[in-house]
């Protein structure tokens, strides 16, 4: 028999956190300006340093175009 599993729960030992909600969530505590870098890096698990490193790269290549999708998610998001 295959180990197919078709349930909602994580696997026990599996790699997943069980503080993840599946659902964006700025994070004031340890953000910056409106938590929006700090919310992404927990929501995908990244570095937050790389997060927003990413964003001022985005930024300048993209003319600034980041700058208001940026405060838009800080003042929707959560």
């Amino acid at each position: 028999m295959s180990d197919l599993r078709f349930e909602d729960e994580p696997r026990p030992g599996s790699q997943l956190s069980s503080s993840f909600s599946g659902k964006f969530r700025l994070n004031k505590q340890r953000g910056k300006l409106m938590g929006v870098c700090s919310g992404l890096a927990d929501y995908t698990d990244w570095d937050v340093t790389l997060i927003r490193v990413a964003f001022v790269i985005g930024t300048l290549a993209g003319f600034g175009l980041l700058i208001p999708i940026y405060i838009a998610t800080g003042f929707i998001a959560d």
